[in-house]
């Protein structure tokens, strides 16, 4: 429950009551322990309130808008399709505040004491914390640190929350900006930048790297800078931000490119460049005497332990990937262990998804990966071109892609890019989990018409039993 006075113990005390945190609260007290959760800000966390929510909100409502305005290809015709970004955010906020408020709600549920705070360690067993009651201390046996990750600043590019914004600041825009400069060419970045473009904003990328979303299979990410010219979002590859400066009707940016110096204008300027631990002086882990990485994470072992043996670290505080998903299934292994189960971080894959367009969503290893350990692979694909149900929603852009051991035809990998592949992506992950053969996949009827039917199409594909390609190298067929 909420309180007004702070007990002086607990058995598990919780700091940060993000997609983490709270899971691990909520998980140890149902195991019957006493349990303290801490937040300095709101409950949910970057992920409910600044984050994986509201950018969602905002990505759909953008999908939308799009949908709308091209949709006279189905006869429907759309006279005049109006954005309103007061009544958006509005709409967006109540959404926000339904999760937040539900969050509460399961907490106080299971008897877990709510303290909205700042926390300080003092020593190993002892945390202040500074509410609007006053800084109380809090004893505790087991503590578990679920803090996060902020964003990263770059000197000369300080964010004023007005003209240059970070993410938050970009989720909470009341007037859509007539241009906007994105530094930084990854899933966030990329994410909210076609969800302006598609609204009608002039949309600039500049990311350092050769690609857009680093890290991610070009092969995947081709159909989503396809995509994003197609929006007539101007992207610079291989490119720095050196200076910023402010002008009369926004920014000036000066950036090196591969063809020299160039200067962009722009209204406003998102500065999304990477994700860095929350863990400030001011938090006191030295108290703890808990071990970081050269990049300030938190060093855990299989039970989300850190080197102290009563002090543990889940979510993005605890390292990449910083996923919403795999902080609350970290949070269900410490609060586990904690109690003396046998949990463990024993999964075989976490599911990454970025929410582009189109989609992009992978699980396992891909094709590269698995060769390099020394798999000799299989692979299928089925283009969603060929699909029946893709068709009908006028989107066939993109592929599944499955990989699979050779000899054994057990599944290690799928990719997909295409419409929902973010749903599509669970199936792929419970085949990986249970160890699942390609033949599992195939001979799972799956209903028609949807998109799930792809993965089916690439398993038989893979297999060299496709039906309704004829070859994936060279001519497609359609899957009445």
């Amino acid at each position: 429950m909420v309180v007004g006075e702070i007990a002086t113990g607990t058995d598990v005390l919780v700091i940060g009551a993000g997609p983490g945190g709270y899971v691990a609260a909520i998980r140890a007290a149902q195991l019957g322990k006493d349990v303290t959760l801490v937040e300095k800000d709101e409950l949910g966390g970057i992920c409910l309130n600044v984050g994986c929510i509201p950018s969602k909100a905002l990505i759909y409502a953008a999908y939308l808008y799009e949908k709308i305005s091209h949709a006279e290809e189905f006869g429907i015709s759309a006279k005049e399709v109006r954005l309103d970004m007061e009544r958006l955010q509005a709409w967006k906020e109540s959404v926000v505040k339904k999760l937040t408020g539900g969050v509460k709600q399961l907490c106080e549920g299971n008897s877990v004491t709510i303290i909205k705070g700042k926390a300080t360690f003092v020593s190993a067993k002892k945390c202040l914390v500074e509410s609007e009651h006053g800084t109380q201390a809090i004893e505790f046996k087991d503590c578990i640190i679920a803090t996060g990750a902020a964003p990263v600043n770059i000197p000369g590019f300080e964010i004023d929350g007005d003209t240059v914004i970070d993410s938050t600041g970009a989720l909470a825009l009341k007037v859509l900006p007539k241009s906007l400069i994105v530094i930084g060419g990854g899933y966030i970045g990329l994410e909210l930048g076609m969800a302006y473009a598609k609204f009608g904003s002039k949309v600039t990328v500049v990311e350092m790297l050769d690609s857009l979303l680093p890290g991610t299979d070009p092969e995947l990410t081709r159909l989503v800078i396809r995509k994003a010219r197609g929006l007539k979002m101007e992207v610079y590859l291989k490119s720095q931000a050196k200076e910023l400066k402010m002008g009369k009707s926004g920014v000036q940016l000066a950036i090196s490119t591969p063809d020299g110096e160039k200067r962009l204008e722009a209204e406003r300027v998102l500065v999304s460049v990477g994700r860095k631990p929350n863990t400030p002086p001011d938090l006191g882990l030295d108290k703890l005497s808990v071990r970081a990485d050269a990049k300030g994470f938190l060093k855990v072992d299989a039970q989300m332990r850190t080197s102290n043996p009563h002090v543990y670290a889940i979510g993005d505080v605890a390292g990449p990937p910083l996923l919403a998903h795999k902080a609350s299934h970290e949070g269900l292994v410490a609060a586990e262990a904690i109690c003396g189960l046998k949990s463990a971080a024993d999964w075989q894959t976490v599911p990454a998804v970025i929410f582009t367009d189109p989609e992009i969503a992978y699980a396992g290893m891909s094709e590269v990966e698995a060769q390099q350990a020394g798999y000799k692979t299989i692979t299928g694909k089925f283009p969603f071109a060929a699909l029946g149900r893709a068709l009908t929603m006028g989107e066939t852009d993109g592929f599944v892609k499955i990989i699979a051991d050779e000899a054994t035809k057990v599944v290690l990998g799928v990719q997909i890019v295409g419409p929902e592949a973010s749903t599509l992506i669970s199936e792929a992950v419970l085949a990986i989990e249970m160890g699942a053969t390609l033949e599992d996949l195939a001979l799972s009827i799956h209903p028609h018409p949807t998109l799930p039917e792809g993965l089916m199409e690439a398993a038989e594909a893979a297999l060299g039993k496709a039906i309704h390609i004829i070859n994936p190298k060279k001519k497609e067929t359609v899957r009445a």
